[in-house]
């Protein structure tokens, strides 16, 4: 997130919380109690917003995670659309080789 965006979007939820303290007293809540409930939803909001975060970060879902991981995928099926099929060949025996020196150990 640029900064910009960061800014942006700070401006947005402080408009936002306005824009709720307004829309309650436009429907006959005074002052208090507007200010309360426009207050304690912004802080829901917020709590929402914090888990899943945490949620994204704890399951390793977030977005710089998951293009790492696209990244690292693209480049592995070049390489391996770029083998010579002896190449190839040699790379699904040492593979074959391997899982069964697995199968062995365990």
């Amino acid at each position: 997130m640029r900064r910009i965006d960061a800014i942006a979007l700070t401006l947005l939820v402080f408009l936002s919380g306005g824009l709720i303290y307004l829309l309650f007293r436009g429907i006959g809540v005074d002052n208090l109690t507007a200010g309360i409930w426009s207050q304690a939803l912004l802080v829901a909001g917020l709590m929402v917003w914090l888990g899943t975060y945490i949620f994204r970060a704890a399951t390793k879902g977030m977005t710089l995670n998951t293009q790492i991981q696209d990244y690292k995928e693209a480049v592995l099926r070049k390489r391996l659309e770029e083998l010579t099929p002896e190449e190839l060949a040699q790379l699904q025996a040492e593979i074959a080789a391997d899982e069964r020196e697995q199968e062995t150990e365990e």
